[in-house]
C-alpha cells in the first residue's frame, strides 16, 4: 500500500504534531526538524495541532508560520486529548505519507531519515518502538501493550508502544475514514491489519516545561483502547457469572447438607459476606457494560472527534 507523494502543491511528507502547553519546545523542534528535513531531499510540511493550550503554543505557532511556509497550525476549542489532535493533524495532511511525533522533542527528528529509508523501501506503516531502559514508565507502558496485544488480536501493535511512527498516503486515507471517537490512533492503525516494519530508537528526556500527560489521560486511554478493541472484558464477566453461580450452588447443597444432618449453619456472617462479594461482583460489571454503553452512545451521537477553533493559514 505504498504509492508515490502526491502531485502538485503537496509536500511530499507530513509531520503531524499534537501539542499541549509546550510553548517552550516548539521553536527549538523547529529548529531540528529543519536541520533533518534539509538532509533528506523531501519537500515538507510540518502541521501542529495545538490542543487548547493554556500557554502561548498558538501565538508561537503564527510567529512561526509567518516566517516559514511550511508550518501550519490549529487550534482546537477545547482540549479533546492527544489522540483527537493527532486524527485532526492527519486529516489535514498533504503529504504522500505522514510522520507523527511529539511536541515535547522527547521523539528525536534526528530518527526521521530511518522512517523515510523504510518508507522508501516499501513499508507502508513504519513503528518506531522505544528502546527499552527499564524505567517504571515504560515497564507500565510494556504491560499495557502486552495486554492490549493479548486481548484484542491486535499482533501488528509495538509491544514497547509508538507513539512516533510514519504511515503512508493510502493509511491516512484509511484513519481518516474511520469515525471513532474514544479511540487509540495506534491501536486502530493495528487493527487495519498492515504488516508494519519497526525499527528501535531512545527516547529522550522531556528538557522543558511540563508533561500535560496526567494519570488520568492514561487511565481513560486504557479503557478507551479495552474497550474500543475487544470484548474480552464482557467474557470475563460472563465466566465470573458462572463462577460466581456454581459456588452459590455449592454454598446452597452445604447449607442444606447442614441442615438435614442437624448442623444448620450459625449466625449471619457468612451470609453478609456472600451479600457484599456477590453485589460488589455485580456492580463492577454493571460498570464494565456502562462503559460500554456509554461509548456505543457517545458513537451514535455522531459529535466529531474535534472542533477547529483557529488556523494559521487560510484555507
Amino acid at each position: 500500500m505504498n504509492e508515490a507523494p502526491l502531485s502538485g502543491d503537496s509536500p511530499a511528507i507530513s509531520l503531524v504534531t499534537p501539542a499541549y502547553n509546550e510553548s517552550e519546545n516548539l521553536e527549538p523542534l523547529l529548529q531540528r526538524i529543519i536541520a533533518v528535513m534539509d538532509s533528506v531531499n523531501l519537500t515538507w510540511e510540518w502541521i501542529v495541532v495545538d490542543d487548547h493550550s493554556s500557554d502561548a503554543t498558538f501565538s508561537l505557532l503564527f510567529e512561526q508560520a509567518a516566517r516559514d511556509c511550511r508550518v501550519r497550525g490549529l487550534r482546537l476549542t477545547r482540549n479533546f486529548g492527544s489522540h483527537a489532535a493527532t486524527l485532526c493533524g492527519l486529516a489535514a495532511a498533504r503529504g504522500g505519507a505522514a510522520i507523527v511525533l511529539a511536541g515535547d522533542g522527547q521523539d528525536p527528528p534526528e530518527e526521521i531519515p530511518r522512517l523515510i529509508a523504510e518508507w522508501r523501501g516499501g513499508a507502508s506503516i513504519v513503528w518506531a518502538e522505544r528502546s527499552p531502559n527499564g524505567d517504571s514508565e515504560q515497564i507500565g507502558s510494556r504491560a499495557f501493550h502486552r495486554l492490549l496485544r493479548r486481548w484484542s488480536g491486535l499482533g501488528t501493535l509495538a509491544p514497547r508502544g509508538s507513539d512516533f511512527f510514519l504511515i503512508t498516503r493510502p493509511v491516512i486515507d484509511i484513519v481518516n475514514s474511520l469515525g471513532e471517537r474514544n479511540t487509540n490512533v495506534t491501536a486502530l492503525l493495528a487493527w487495519i491489519g498492515i504488516d508494519p516494519v519497526t525499527i528501535e530508537y531512545k527516547k529522550r528526556a522531556r528538557e522543558r516545561g511540563v508533561s500535560g500527560w496526567t494519570a488520568a489521560k492514561k487511565f481513560k486511554l486504557t479503557i478507551d483502547s479495552i474497550l474500543g478493541f475487544s470484548v474480552r472484558p464482557v467474557q470475563i464477566m460472563s465466566i465470573v457469572g458462572i463462577l460466581v453461580a456454581m459456588l452459590g450452588f455449592l454454598y446452597a447443597g452445604v447449607v442444606i447438607a447442614n441442615a438435614i444432618f442437624g448442623r444448620p449453619t450459625e449466625g449471619w456472617s457468612s451470609l453478609i459476606v456472600v451479600v457484599l462479594v456477590i453485589g460488589g461482583i455485580q456492580m463492577m460489571m454493571l460498570g464494565v457494560l456502562g462503559e460500554y454503553l456509554w461509548r456505543a452512545l457517545d458513537e451514535s451521537r455522531g459529535r466529531p472527534r474535534y472542533i477547529i477553533e483557529r488556523r494559521t493559514d487560510h484555507e
